[in-house]
């Protein structure tokens, strides 16, 4: 194989990650008999068209997010999973804080677990994060912006939702995704999302997502944010060992739920 153009090479390496879902540059050096520098610059290029995740001494197969069920439907799907990502985000919440919730069902078994905590200020643009919260009203004030209801979400998007939000300044933002990964970033398949969830993004510097391991390392049609603008993860102890120790070294905290 050696005499492949780079193109057919870096065809076979795609379908040697559809098929082992890692690749390492020594083994490919050796099946093709090129350099490991050629390899290494053969998955950088892949990595920069979101063909594949670039990692140390390889590669690992981007996993297409699938499409989600509506948020009413998810909230019972890994239920177990999403009250342990809650209960480990809790240490990430301090009392009297003032923070913003993002819709999802993630986010509405976290809001539900907030019941906890004292004197608390949410901000929200998911309807059913305000209703888990309605109950708590003595330590915990509610304010849910406008915006034209996206039902399938129970959310609240668009330019009255974004006129809103620079208004309000917040310690912390509390955030789940349909997919991110370290190249391609965070992602969704719902485009009138993304300029919604970019003007929440300006509300403090302080960002945490909340995403179970179906979320990690996949890639969804459009681009919202670097993962690097993530301070900290919260994930589950399903999540792949080699995609959190990624995830470390880019420098987020990344916090598994393992209780």
């Amino acid at each position: 194989m050696e005499h492949l153009l780079k193109e057919e090479r870096q065809q076979l390496i795609l379908e040697a990650l559809q098929e082992n879902n890692k690749v390492t540059v020594p083994a490919l050096s050796r099946r093709f008999g090129t350099s490991e520098v050629t390899i290494r610059r053969d998955l950088s290029e892949l990595a920069s068209t979101g063909k594949l995740i670039r990692a140390h001494r390889g590669a690992l197969r981007v996993v297409p997010a699938p499409p989600e069920p509506p948020v009413v439907q998810r909230i019972a799907l890994e239920r177990e999973l999403k009250e342990k990502i809650a209960r480990a985000a809790l240490e990430l919440v301090e009392d009297g804080e003032s923070i913003f919730i993002g819709s999802g069902s993630t986010m509405a078994v976290f809001a539900r677990a907030l019941s906890c905590k004292k004197r608390l200020t949410v901000f929200t643009n998911a309807l059913n994060v305000a209703s888990e919260l309605a109950g708590c009203e003595d330590e915990i004030t509610v304010v849910v912006t406008g915006g034209v209801v996206r039902a399938q979400e129970l959310s609240l998007l668009g330019h009255i939702a974004e006129q809103t939000l620079p208004q309000v300044h917040v310690n912390k933002i509390f955030m789940g995704v349909q997919a991110v990964n370290l190249e391609d970033g965070w992602t969704t398949d719902h485009m009138p999302e993304v300029a919604t969830t970019r003007r929440i993004l300006e509300m403090a510097p302080e960002l945490i997502v909340l995403a179970d391991h179906t979320k990690l390392g996949r890639s969804a049609a459009a681009y919202i944010a670097p993962a690097a603008r993530m301070k900290a993860l919260v994930t589950d102890a399903r999540a792949d060992p080699k995609l959190v120790a990624l995830f470390e070294a880019s420098g987020i905290r990344v916090i598994v739920a393992r209780e």
